[in-house]
């Protein structure tokens, strides 16, 4: 058997669909349980955090896990990246009121954001002194309350910034969701594995 993490919210749904359009027939329980099967056994689904899958596929608590690449890259962690899987997508953006808050190099920049590796290695690349806030939410407030001359945070639409007056800056990269494995789990259970990647490839490639 081979267990998977599973994001919470808008990408464990779309999962889902991309797990039952290849023939993984999977719904999520109605009560609060926090681990699921498929109809045909073979596969068994835990549903954490978006920021705790690569934390749970690292650790060996999942052999494989889908996340998006913004998690993926804030945290660094150690695991194979096995399949692209072109769901979830939205954008890592620096946004703000002023555009021209990053062409000063003279002075520092304060920086909002919940992506703080993401957001020093940004800032670090250009040559930009910054001050990086960690926020947990409401990320869009921090310029408008004097917190912050900018944010760096991840947007689909960019309709929330827009009806908080900011606009984007500079787009650090786009991001999908990722199939991601154990480095262990992908040597003892490759075959298992095998199996699975090309049955998500079989539906990401009809999907393309």
């Amino acid at each position: 058997m081979i267990t998977i993490a599973l994001p919470k919210g808008r990408l464990m749904d779309e999962s889902l669909e991309l797990l039952n359009r290849c023939g993984i027939e999977v719904s999520v329980p109605s009560s609060r349980k926090l681990f699921f099967y498929d109809l045909s056994g073979n596969y068994r689904f835990l549903i954490v955090r978006a920021q705790d899958v690569a934390t749970y596929v690292e650790y060996n608590a999942a052999d494989l896990g889908i996340v998006g690449k913004d998690v993926l890259v804030e945290s660094n962690s150690d695991v194979f990246e096995l399949l692209d899987l072109g769901i979830g997508y939205c954008r890592m953006v620096v946004a703000g009121r002023d555009k021209g808050c990053l062409s000063d190099r003279k002075t520092t920049v304060r920086v909002a954001t919940k992506f703080v590796n993401i957001a020093k290695r940004f800032f670090l690349k250009k040559g930009i002194n910054a001050e990086v806030i960690k926020l947990y939410g409401s990320i869009e407030l921090a310029p408008l309350l004097g917190l912050s001359d900018c944010i760096v945070d991840i947007v689909s639409t960019g309709r929330t910034l827009k009806e908080n007056g900011l606009s984007v800056i500079e787009e650090i990269f786009e991001s999908t969701a990722k199939l991601i494995s154990n480095k262990i789990s992908y040597y003892t259970k490759h075959d298992l594995i095998k199996q699975f990647v090309e049955k998500l490839s079989e539906s990401v490639g009809s999907v393309a």
